[in-house]
């Protein structure tokens, strides 16, 4: 006992620093690193985002519990959330709000009955193709009434949903889909996802290392907005 005193004592700036990285990191912002490629064009594998713990919510530090609701999620919004199949951290598009209608055909994105509109994407996005990847890769631009966002198809992959639903979103719950449509483990297959399952909304890239380039600095994803 007298040793762990000592320890402590001797420790202590080391210990209050970390006790605030923790409590920061559970109550305000966190921050993640990018796995896969189910977030591309927009995010891509290596960077390190960071998620606005309080951009929805202010939950008590280390827990779950909702002290205080500050803003309602959007459609468009990256949010990170807790997978209800594994518990994992994902990170998608919310698509669907509560209440919404959402359908997807050949495709093609349906909110509320009315397709989305799609055009090839211009500008640095359209050059982010999935490393993990050989065949065609299409960068669109998808716009719904009120959000608009690129993503990117595989035409020749035959193992992804295409189409699903009508699905009514219940409420407190949401839809979220990749930006990389044809490779992302999303709404399609773990189902919507609830508010208490959020975790933060993604506004930047803190920084970005390519695990192709021996992690060199990706220095123009430094700083980045996943909304340009």
């Amino acid at each position: 006992m007298l040793l762990l005193k000592n320890l402590c004592a001797q420790n202590r700036g080391f210990i209050l620093f970390m006790l605030g990285m923790l409590l920061v990191r559970s109550a305000i912002a966190d921050w993640y690193t990018v796995p896969s490629g189910s977030m591309y064009p927009t995010l891509m594998i290596g960077d390190r985002i960071i998620a606005d713990r309080v951009a929805y919510d202010f939950k008590l530090p280390l827990t779950a519990i909702v002290l205080k609701h500050l803003a309602d999620p959007q459609r468009g919004d990256i949010v990170t959330f807790i997978s209800p199949v594994d518990g994992n951290r994902l990170v998608k598009r919310l698509v669907g709000l509560p209440g919404d209608t959402i359908a997807m055909r050949d495709e093609v994105l349906y909110v509320n009955g009315v397709a989305a509109s799609y055009e090839r994407a211009s500008g640095a996005v359209a050059t982010r193709l999935a490393p993990d990847y050989d065949g065609k890769q299409v960068v669109l631009d998808e716009a719904t009434a009120d959000s608009h966002r690129a993503i990117l198809l595989m035409p020749q992959r035959t193992d992804v949903m295409r189409s699903f639903g009508p699905i009514t979103v219940p409420a407190a719950h949401y839809l979220m889909l990749g930006d990389n449509r044809d490779n992302s483990a999303d709404s399609r297959y773990i189902g919507v996802i609830s508010r208490a399952a959020l975790t933060g909304r993604v506004g930047r890239v803190a920084f970005s290392l390519d695990p192709d380039k021996l992690y060199a600095p990706r220095l123009s994803r430094f700083g980045a907005s996943v909304t340009e």
